[in-house]
């Protein structure tokens, strides 16, 4: 039986990670915080099938414990502060986490002398003030943001560690992946969110940044297909994992207006407050070599994707 350690289980990724490697036969280890009060709301239905550990990304002894217990076949490294407004307001521990945090892990691996393979969650926000369009495997690094900026460097130690070390690690640049587990603090669950509470009487207005921002949408429960099958390859390498297609946050805010028969102008407001100091205008993603290499392609549609949303929080919020 193969056995997985994940970092950030609880979350959107690390819950459909770990639904997927449990229906693979996986035994499944995740990491949690000592300190944390936990949020089990994702992995509820599966809790009782995972074995969770302390740990905290910031801490190198408390990780080389974990892996020490989990002793794993593969590891996930999917925790990070991943909200990025607020990598702004605690740039400091956004990059100890989302950035040094990689190094410790990948530390924790190499001195446990397991033959463990490594994935490394990295992101389209490294792109950031892109260079060209669409994003590959060898666009250059123009973060926005305290978070792009840790990214870049977690996805850069994890290259050096493949290289250095020889260990099998790989990262995947993930362009933004949605699902009905995402925090409702990313801007595409407030929508879908805000949009059910409408429709049942329950909010009268939904205040949003730029609505004129592009980024590259696809559904997590696919994405979290493509970490496995890069751990899965002969030789370590990193992908994009992305939809190939962008649209923008009006055309995300339509969609799920539309699913609910509702006019979105009517509810919505632009709002200074949700502007980030530094806009990413446009993010798309070329995913041929994950095609190729991985045979990997994403199932959900953009539509497909908001209405699934829009039901779930429509299912939530009616039970209020």
């Amino acid at each position: 039986m193969k056995k997985a350690l994940i970092t950030g289980i609880t979350g959107q990724d690390g819950s459909y990670l770990a639904d997927l490697l449990l229906s693979k036969g996986y035994k499944v280890y995740g990491l949690k915080r000592r300190t944390a009060t936990e949020n089990y709301e994702n992995v509820k239905h599966i809790k009782d099938e995972i074995d969770f550990l302390s740990g905290d990304l910031r801490d190198l002894t408390s990780l080389t414990e974990a892996v020490k217990i989990a002793k794993p076949d593969e590891v996930y490294n999917l925790a990070a502060q991943s909200y990025v407004g607020d990598s702004w307001k605690q740039p400091i521990y956004t990059g100890e986490v989302t950035g040094l945090g990689v190094t410790n892990m990948l530390e924790a691996i190499r001195l446990s002398n397991l033959n463990a393979r490594f994935y490394q969650a990295s992101s389209s926000e490294m792109f950031g003030k892109v260079v060209e369009t669409p994003q590959t495997e060898k666009t250059p690094f123009y973060p926005r943001s305290p978070y792009g900026v840790a990214k870049v460097y977690g996805h850069w130690i994890t290259v050096n560690y493949r290289e250095s070390f020889n260990l099998f690690a790989c990262s995947g640049i993930l362009f933004n992946h949605e699902s009905p587990r995402r925090g409702i603090e990313f801007v595409t669950r407030k929508v879908t969110d805000a949009v059910a509470k409408i429709k049942l009487g329950i909010q009268n207005e939904l205040r949003l940044g730029n609505l004129d921002a592009k980024r590259d949408w696809g559904f997590a429960g696919d994405y979290v297909e493509a970490m496995w099958k890069m751990l899965q390859q002969d030789d370590p390498d990193d992908y994009v994992i992305a939809t190939g297609e962008t649209h923008t946050v009006k055309e995300w805010v339509q969609t799920a207006f539309n699913y609910v028969g509702l006019k979105w102008e009517n509810y919505v407001i632009a709002d200074p407050k949700f502007f980030r100091p530094a806009e990413v205008d446009l993010l798309i993603g070329n995913p041929q070599k994950a095609k190729g290499q991985l045979d990997w392609e994403p199932k959900v549609s953009f539509k497909n994707l908001i209405e699934m949303m829009v039901e779930e929080d429509l299912k939530r919020n009616s039970k209020k």
